[in-house]
């Protein structure tokens, strides 16, 4: 079930005509939680929720053996880590594994083949084990580290790990920051609800309008349909994939939030306009926020982080990104996307480049060239394909013009992006345009211009990038 569907549309009217009704008691409002999102998710297959209430049982009796059994609290945190990432390793990295030792194997001249001794059920992917995986993860090692009591309802716990806005793309929620939010009834304001409908519009809008729009020009180019080429052909492409995993990433985020925020909770900002920074370092405290500040706190820190010393601080940062390659995808492409990232942060750091520039405002530009370089090789489907493209932008060849004519409504809607961006900037810079803005009440007007958009300029219904991690 996804949110731009007929039936998460029933499924969300349903739920929240009966949500005043279930809310004003924990137990009752723990179940309904629970069992709407158990709902939610075995849409897709009623088969993976044996592996998310798996994934919840251990981390649940973790939790509680860890508060109880102090003096062996190790042992349960590393059961905890077991479970969770030896499921997630089975699911979504056992082909891979196999394909990196034949890799290794076929270097010394032996022969084997063993992607196909692994078990078809291993192939199958459950949607969303990355996000509810670290979820669960950071409960039981938030109560490891002294800065969480567990919980003793199993249904509290549930109503967390599975809460259905932010259970197959996040943003990943934290058990510190919102547990105690399902202790309590809270009834947002009419402006809480205005703002939560807000956001549920511009986060459709995103994905819809903007996202949708640009995937039969993306998808074309790279599955190699495009009878076009060239260096200008590839770098319009590269741009407008920047802008789709965006506004599709980004929109899921705030479909999330608002839900969140119209039953009463809050959930932290997943995205800050990410391709307005002015470092690479920036778009990181701005790019899938909670997944950012999951590897900082859980491994980078842990690892010692800047603590140790300047290289040291170099070396964790390396680590850290090259996991978060791998927790997006299993595959050599994911890994070169996470190395340039390294490359880019690792030269910020030694130089320090973007606090010399005298004109901060060009940085901008930069900065998202070498995120969309990196996009390269997170899109392409292997290797050798990424260097192609990569050869391909900077060729110098010629492009046939006529792609502009041909992808009109695609490169439309990429404009409309690029402009709305542009206006965020001046809007951000300019305190003057956002007294204006609040003064004649643009904000009604954009929601319903939105609106208009969604129902009558909506791209083919495409299924949310990040679902595939």
């Amino acid at each position: 079930m996804i949110f731009n569907s007929i039936e998460f549309l029933l499924f969300g009217v349903l739920f929240f005509a009966l949500w005043p009704f279930m809310r004003n008691n924990k137990e009752t409002r723990w179940s309904f939680i629970t069992m709407a999102s158990f709902f939610f998710y075995g849409w897709w297959d009623w088969r993976f929720l044996f592996l998310i209430i798996g994934s919840g049982l251990i981390d649940y009796s973790a939790g509680l053996a860890i508060e109880k059994y102090r003096r062996n609290k190790r042992f349960w945190l590393v059961l905890s880590l077991l479970g969770n990432l030896g499921a997630l390793s089975i699911f979504k990295y056992s082909l891979f594994f196999a394909q990196v030792g034949e890799d290794i194997l076929a270097k010394i001249e032996v022969t084997v083949n063993l992607q196909d001794s692994i078990p078809e059920f291993a192939l199958i992917l459950p949607v969303g084990i990355s996000f509810y995986t670290f979820q669960s993860l950071s409960y039981t090692i938030d109560i490891y580290r002294g800065r969480l009591k567990p919980t003793k309802n199993i249904l509290h716990f549930f109503s967390y790990l599975a809460m259905f806005p932010q259970l197959v793309a996040g943003p990943i929620v934290r058990a510190k920051d919102f547990l105690f939010q399902l202790n309590r009834v809270r009834i947002p304001s009419t402006l809480e609800r205005w703002n939560a409908i807000k956001m549920i519009v511009f986060g459709l809008f995103q994905k819809m309008v903007i996202a949708d729009n640009l995937s039969f020009f993306i998808d074309s180019a790279f599955e190699g349909k495009a009878v076009y080429d060239g260096a200008l052909f590839w770098w319009v492409v590269m741009i407008a994939f920047s802008f789709q995993i965006y506004a599709d990433f980004s929109g899921y985020s705030l479909i999330a939030r608002g839900l969140a925020k119209y039953m009463g909770y809050h959930f932290k900002m997943n995205f800050n306009h990410p391709y307005l920074s002015r470092s690479i370092r920036e778009f990181w405290t701005r790019w899938h926020i909670s997944l950012s500040t999951w590897f900082r706190d859980y491994v980078y820190i842990p690892l010692g982080g800047s603590k140790k010393g300047f290289w040291w601080g170099l070396l964790a940062m390396a680590l850290t990104m090259l996991l978060s390659g791998l927790w997006h995808g299993a595959a050599y492409t994911f890994l070169i996307w996470a190395a340039l990232h390294v490359l880019w942060l690792s030269i910020e750091r030694i130089t320090k480049w973007p606090k010399i520039m005298r004109y901060h405002s060009l940085i901008i530009p930069v900065i998202f060239i070498q995120t969309l370089l990196a996009w390269v090789y997170f899109r392409s489907a292997d290797m050798e394909q990424g260097n192609g493209i990569i050869t391909k932008l900077f060729s110098g060849e010629s492009s046939d013009w006529a792609f502009f004519q041909f992808y009109l409504d695609s490169i439309f809607f990429l404009g409309l992006g690029i402009l709305i961006e542009l206006v965020i900037f001046v809007r951000k810079n300019d305190q003057q345009w956002i007294r204006f803005y609040w003064r004649y009440g643009f904000d009604v007007l954009f929601v319903s211009l939105a609106i208009v958009a969604i129902i009558f300029f909506r791209g083919e219904g495409k299924q949310f990038i990040y679902f595939q991690f």
